[in-house]
């Protein structure tokens, strides 16, 4: 199974910003949510992580013990000149933009096209070995990452366009499950925990 952990609320989630490249810290909400996660994941394998703050100090809460794997291809989106802007204040017509047209980069950013292309390579390194059969092994990865890498995951395991992202809605500290049946195998979306509420 391969969990998708969105890591806690960070500085930037709080006071409303889009969040992308920018480095931020949980605040203690945020912290809540990473501890809250430890020990409801199952027997985990191995732990994967953005290099974003944000979800190191998430990954470091859930999986203590574990040596975290840091892979850069789950880290966020770049929202280029708009990165750490008010969500209210990203123009219209950029919001527009995005969602209308998959290969639209803000200037200094990154496509979403971009984005669900790593983030399939990375699941598919995760779920198929390199003879093509998927991977046997029963215990659970856990990869911490940020809203737009797990949307793109999840669209990838529907074999759905990149503008599903936007119909998706995921909370920080949530939890996505995904599993491989010849295929890849949606079992939960943006389950949410008691500290979801603190």
């Amino acid at each position: 199974m391969l969990i998708l952990v969105r890591h806690g609320e960070s500085t930037g989630n709080a006071s409303r910003r889009l969040v992308g490249r920018l480095d931020l810290p949980l605040t203690e909400r945020g912290e809540r949510e990473a501890t809250a996660l430890h020990g409801v994941l199952g027997d985990v394998a191995r732990v994967v992580s953005s290099p974003l703050v944000r979800a190191r100090q998430t990954a470091a809460a859930l999986a203590p013990g574990l040596t975290v794997e840091v892979d850069d291809r789950w880290i966020e989106m770049d929202y280029g000149e708009h990165d750490g802007e008010v969500l209210a204040d990203v123009p219209l017509d950029v919001w527009r933009r995005w969602r209308s047209d998959p290969q639209f980069a803000a200037a200094g950013g990154e496509s979403l096209d971009a984005v669900v292309e790593r983030v399939a390579a990375a699941c598919e390194e995760l779920f198929v070995g390199p003879d093509g059969e998927a991977r046997s092994d029963d215990r659970h990865v856990v990869v911490v990452s940020h809203v737009t890498p797990i949307k793109a995951a999840v669209v990838w395991a529907l074999g759905a366009g990149p503008a599903a992202v936007w119909r998706l809605y995921l909370a920080t500290g949530s939890v996505t499950r995904l599993g491989w049946r010849g295929e890849p195998v949606v079992h939960s979306f943006n389950e949410v925990g008691r500290a979801a509420s603190a």
